[in-house]
């Protein structure tokens, strides 16, 4: 069985919070996010995927999480992978995994930190330039 196999890729609606904190602070996203902003951006996205390794305990090692209306098109709004399985195509298994559960209908889109951009262009996303950004203030 290969590494990639091993891998589950399934919709994970109601994720517990403190698996995605444990996440985003291993992949570098970091854990700044405080409970109530994490249980808010779980319960309201639209997609929540998920990438568990099939064992030992089906450990949580990849998030993905969208807005989308399911028609015309899909914002990323996070995509973290603890460090520890960055390198497996994880990242690829989650993109590939929302562009089957969505369909080809429906375009998918978003932000890359300066140090992820090698990653999206080598999986084959088309790099934009036209895009903007209005920052949080807390």
């Amino acid at each position: 069985m290969s590494e990639q196999s091993e891998i589950l890729y399934v919709s994970e609606p109601n994720l517990d919070p403190a698996e995605f904190c444990r996440v985003l602070a291993e992949s570098g996203f970091g854990a700044t996010h405080g409970e109530l902003r994490l249980n808010a951006m779980l319960r309201q996205a639209d997609l929540v995927l998920t990438a568990r390794l099939h064992r030992p305990g089906r450990k949580l090692v990849g998030v993905l999480r969208c807005v989308t209306d399911f028609s015309w098109i899909c914002y990323v709004s996070e995509l973290a992978v603890s460090a520890s399985a960055q390198g497996l195509g994880i990242g690829k298994g989650l993109l590939y995994e929302a562009r089957r559960q969505l369909g080809p209908a429906v375009a998918i889109a978003l932000i890359s930190t300066p140090n992820s951009v090698g990653f999206y262009e080598g999986i084959g996303l088309t790099r934009i330039s036209d895009a903007f950004w209005l920052m949080r203030e807390c």
